[in-house]
């Protein structure tokens, strides 16, 4: 297992040290190939860190950006709409040389292969991967699948997942959250070179309790990260709340 854990104080300055540490990864991929590529997840939990992220010097012209998942038949107005939220939290911010997002309108399993075909054109460099309050990874949720070597696909999502999304403001309730979304697949986060989580808040706590101390398991989706050869996880004083308790 090769993990880096930093704890902070607050949420804000878990955003500051995860931002650095993408910035600093992003531009080093920059050097070394003259371009980078990065996944960004979205939610609440990453309100910080991609505020933070805007603001650190990285030749952004130079990166292509995709993102992980997207609720099926969602209108991008929608307020959790994720291509909406990434538009306006980040691409709207910096100059990027493109941005890729999952569509999940119209032609569904269209929009699935032409976005895989541009996915793989490179490996990604940095995924930007935040763990959900039932320890999934984008909507990867338990009992997770660890074996597909397809990059995207549509899942339903548990119960949990969607409680949580209510929990975070982004619906009324559960019966509003989409029972389907496309999610990018557990071998394709896996493969990314480098995978940051930035995890705050006490509603996480559990979560990474369980990433941490349990054994690698389809049931905790996130404990694959473990096996990953270079995983930094940001937490907070909350979120790390299970983990020093006692």
């Amino acid at each position: 297992m090769n993990i880096t854990v930093n704890v902070s104080s607050t949420p804000q300055e878990l955003g500051s040290h995860a931002a650095a540490a993408i910035a600093k990864l992003l531009n080093d991929a920059i050097k070394a190939q003259g371009y980078a590529r990065l996944v960004l997840s979205t939610g609440a939990s990453q309100f910080e860190t991609l505020d933070a992220l805007v603001k650190e010097q990285v030749e952004w012209e130079k990166i292509e950006m995709f993102h992980l998942d997207e609720y099926v038949a969602l209108p991008e107005s929608h307020i959790a709409s994720f291509r909406k939220y990434l538009k306006e939290r980040f691409v709207s911010r910096v100059p990027l040389k493109a941005a890729y997002f999952v569509n999940g309108e119209g032609n569904v399993e269209k929009n699935i292969a032409e976005l895989t075909t541009k996915l793989r054109e490179n490996p990604i460099d940095v995924g930007v991967i935040g763990i959900g309050e039932n320890g999934h990874i984008a909507f990867n949720d338990p009992p997770a699948d660890f074996e597909t070597n397809t990059a995207y696909k549509i899942v339903t999502l548990d119960e949990r997942c969607r409680k949580q999304q209510v929990g975070e403001g982004w619906f009324e309730n559960v019966g509003a959250v989409p029972k389907q979304a496309i999610t990018m697949c557990v071998k394709q986060i896996m493969s990314c070179r480098h995978i940051i989580t930035a995890a705050p808040h006490d509603v996480k706590a559990e979560a990474i309790c369980n990433t941490i101390t349990k054994p690698v398991d389809p049931t905790v989706p996130a404990t694959i990260l473990k096996t990953h050869p270079d995983w930094q996880l940001f937490i907070d004083d909350a979120s790390a709340s299970r983990l020093f308790a006692n």
